[in-house]
């Protein structure tokens, strides 16, 4: 199937230009003809075809061969385009600055993460004391000649002599748990393969983490993960002898973790049904034999331990209050009817709640920008910590012997800065800011409510060049997630200036199923409501169209993940909304996605096609995949994903970019860029990450009518 690309942009066209436009405007792509294998299932009576099913298989010859020969389509494409280099040498020059962490204190040292610039991994760094110079712990990008090993570090030892890290490769979930000796700046023997989603909790000699069993070989990044497990590892011994400390035989589908109080002397354990409520239980450390107590169960309540003090657990719940609220909890009486309200529910939402010098820090959600309140453990004495302005901050916490902690504070122009905080005087001052070249001085972020379908007030964020016309001509960026009762909140971006600079516009939309106003909200957006959050992503569409900042020819939509089924289900739904669509390491395929890895993880947030006949209607009503229609024009769309994407594998993008492929009709573009050697998104190296956005921006600009920059 072939495509044809004509640039027509009529403002400011002078002969020079026309003539420029005409030698490059005309890029044809022929897109490969993907086979189709009829695979037919039964759902409640209903027939549904899934005709290239045959690329869920990542290691056949055959998948291999598509994803060669659509990627080679994809950089053909892109190579044609005559600023692609300038716009990756612009976005090289402003990724090129210092980038540093919060410091983060263990026993007598101080860590952080930095880098240099075009480090495809930030190093670690550490130092004793107050020594000025920092020493590299390790570097991640002496271990592979592909940039692609990330190292986290994650719990130490009580006498923080020891601390344990993450060592993953090519963006995969799977990662190692490996330990350091701090002084020697040595690996010590232990290594703990085949961890997800875990971290480590120490007490004694060895430390609490989470893993499954090892998969087949072959299908590491594909087949299902079951019975999520908690396990003691001993330091000194084989993970082979690591005991079993809780795994639930008879509902293979829940995540576990297990946590350590600060005083050691409770185990705190909490039982995941999938992404969405948990139950949390508890045992005192001295008696490992016996069984968990139930602190908080049913599967009806989002609930965290924040600490344990003066012999009550801390716990921040939604349990009858959808904005949070925290409570005291006495061990030896949990009933809901004992518990003690610290800090009640407000009409702001109460997103997390950290103790560090004594200190307890609550941060408020209001109007999805932040607001910290220091107090005391019982919450009196509150105070307002003073932010440079409205934005995001995070990172506020620590030991309880701490003098001073580290937080970080951005907004959409104001890069990451880390901040010291002194905790007896309860002052601020910059502790790292970065040097970026960029004037936040020439543009202005804004806050604009719009009214979606049912009514439902919504907020975006606008950002845009200071004295901007308004004349429905400004290519628009229109980003979103929507799910998971995950907060969108203001951040900094080096990619974005990219956009902002060319007298673009860039809009990040609150919606529905988000957690920016509480557990209502993401209720709003979930399972049989999940056609909220495609018509709030409409809505702030048509608002941006409606007041003149863009128009459909000059709008672009984006999500991922969660956010790419988005982009998915409306580019199907509203195809002539957008210009330009990119709907990234997407679920596009609702029926089947829980048969995935963790897929099953999400059915608590989506729904699953098993679970009853109206279930499967809603989901085969808008699954992406299943709503592609032949004989439509569909936007100017790149669907990317990544080769090692285990969390959602690349199988849902390659199926729906084979669709679209197969259905579109007309001249806009139908490409798939596919990833090599990396995951769902974390751990990039620096170089995939300019190439990548440096191919995000040329798309759009190019689709929009862009002759040069």
């Amino acid at each position: 199937m072939g495509s044809e690309m004509c640039i027509r942009d009529s403002s400011n066209t002078t002969d020079a230009n026309m003539e420029k436009e005409k030698a490059w405007s005309q890029i044809k792509t022929q897109v490969p003809v993907t086979e189709k294998q009829d695979s037919i299932r039964d759902y409640f009576g209903v027939s549904v075809n899934d005709p290239y099913s045959w690329l869920e298989d990542d290691n056949s010859e055959e998948t291999k061969a598509w994803v060669n020969s659509e990627n080679e389509v994809t950089n053909d494409y892109l190579s044609k385009i005559p600023y692609r280099e300038e716009i990756k040498t612009r976005y090289a020059g402003l990724m090129n600055y210092e980038k540093v962490s919060a410091p983060r204190h263990v026993g007598d040292y101080y860590f952080m993460n930095k880098n240099d610039g075009l480090q495809d991994q930030s190093v670690i760094y550490y130092k004793k004391g107050d020594a000025e110079d920092w020493q590299v712990f390790m570097d991640p990008n002496a271990m592979s000649k592909e940039g692609t090993v990330t190292i986290d570090l994650m719990g130490a030892s009580k006498d923080n002599s020891l601390i344990a890290y993450r060592y993953s490769e090519a963006g995969s979930d799977w990662g190692e748990i490996r330990v350091r000796d701090i002084a020697t700046n040595t690996d010590k023997e232990d290594v703990i393969k085949w961890v997800k989603f875990s971290g480590s909790s120490w007490l004694g000699n060895g430390f609490y983490y989470s893993g499954f069993e090892a998969p087949s070989e072959g299908e590491e990044l594909s087949a299902e993960n079951k019975f999520h497990t908690v396990y003691y590892h001993e330091m000194g011994t084989s993970q082979s002898e690591d005991k079993v400390v809780y795994r639930d035989i008879s509902d293979p589908n829940l995540y576990h973790g297990v946590d350590v109080t600060e005083d050691d002397s409770y185990l705190v354990l909490y039982v995941y049904q999938g992404t969405d409520n948990v139950d949390i239980h508890f045992k005192i450390t001295e008696q490992l034999e016996g069984g968990f107590k139930p602190m908080i169960t049913g599967f009806n309540s989002k609930s965290d331990v924040v600490d344990f003090v003066n012999g009550k657990f801390l716990v921040r719940t939604d349990k009858d209050a959808p904005m949070n609220r925290l409570v005291a909890i006495d061990p030896s009486n949990v009933s809901q009817d004992s518990w003690i309200d610290i800090l009640p529910e407000t009409e702001n939402y109460l997103s997390s709640v950290a103790t560090g010098g004594g200190k307890m820090f609550a941060q408020h959600m209001i109007n999805a920008t932040t607001q910290i309140t220091v107090m005391d453990y019982d919450g009196s004495n509150q105070k307002q910590l003073a932010l440079p302005g409205t934005g995001s901050a995070s990172n506020l916490g620590g030991k309880p012997e701490e003098t001073k902690l580290f937080y970080s504070f951005t907004s959409f122009l104001y890069p990451p800065t880390i901040f010291e905080y002194d905790v007896t005087t309860g002052e601020s001052k910059e502790y790292y800011r970065p040097n970026i070249d960029f004037n936040p001085e020439e543009y202005v972020e804004k806050q604009e409510w719009f009214t979606s379908k049912d009514g439902t007030k919504v907020p975006v964020f606008i950002v845009h060049k200071k004295g901007l016309e308004m004349d429905g001509q400004n290519p628009t960026l229109l980003y979103a997630y929507g799910g998971f009762n995950i907060s969108l909140t203001p951040s900094f971006s080096t990619s974005r200036i990219i956009l902002l600079e060319n007298n673009g516009i860039y809009v990040m939309a609150n919606l529905r199923g988000g957690g920016e106003f509480g557990e209502e909200w993401h209720q709003a957006g979930m399972k049989m409501n999940k056609q909220n959050v495609f018509d709030d992503f409409i809505g702030a569409a048509e608002y941006l169209i409606e007041k003149k900042y863009t128009s459909h020819e000059k709008l672009a939509i984006e999500g991922r993940s969660n956010g790419g089924l988005l982009v998915g289900a409306v580019m199907t739904q509203r195809p002539d909304l957008a210009r330009v669509a990119f709907p990234g390491v997407g679920v596009m395929d609702m029926l089947k996605y829980h048969e995935f890895t963790i897929g099953w993880g999400w059915t608590p947030e989506y729904g699953a096609s098993s679970d009853s006949k109206e279930m499967f209607e809603y989901l085969y009503g808008y699954s992406p995949l299943h709503n592609v229609k032949d004989g439509t024009a569909y936007p100017c769309t790149m669907v990317s994903t990544a080769d090692h994407d285990d969390r959602v594998v690349p199988a849902h993008s390659f199926k729906f970019a084979a669709r679209l492929q197969k259905a579109h009709v007309g001249e806009n573009p139908m490409l798939i860029r596919i990833e090599t050697n990396a995951g769902h998104g974390a751990g990039k190296p620096m170089s995939k990450v300019i190439e990548e956005q440096a191919d995000h921006w040329t798309f759009m600009f190019y689709n929009m009518g862009k002759t040069s920059l």
